[in-house]
């Protein structure tokens, strides 16, 4: 719960420093139709910006031991239908949990 409340108050600010603190180290970010953004400093880069509503919703998790995954839904606000669909892995680093990868996808159909 605490990094989706976390993630949805660096994007909503545009706040690249703090979205790429929510990573491990080595962590991945996969968004559609671009190649695959690695490490925090390429992330906060890739995350600065003017930041837009977000809310976050998870509807599936499971974690053994420091691994975890999360599967959610993405909406400009709560109770909005979801734009988009996400997984995220995380990895317990220092009893702290963080994301290791960040995979996202809308919910618009594919282009022909």
């Amino acid at each position: 719960e605490r990094v989706l409340r976390d993630y949805e108050q660096g994007w909503t600010k545009g706040d690249g420093k703090a979205l790429s603190l929510l990573f491990t180290t080595d962590g991945y970010v996969m968004q559609p139709n671009l190649p695959p953004i690695k490490g925090r400093e390429a992330i906060e880069k890739a995350y600065q910006g003017e930041g837009a509503p977000l809310a976050l919703r998870s509807f599936a998790y499971a974690m053994d031991g420091n691994v975890a995954y999360l599967l959610g839904g993405f909406a400009p606000s709560a109770g909005d239908p979801d734009r988009g669909k996400f997984t995220l892995t995380l990895r317990k680093v220092d009893g702290k949990w963080l994301i290791a990868s960040d995979m996202d996808s809308p919910n618009h159909p594919r282009q022909q």
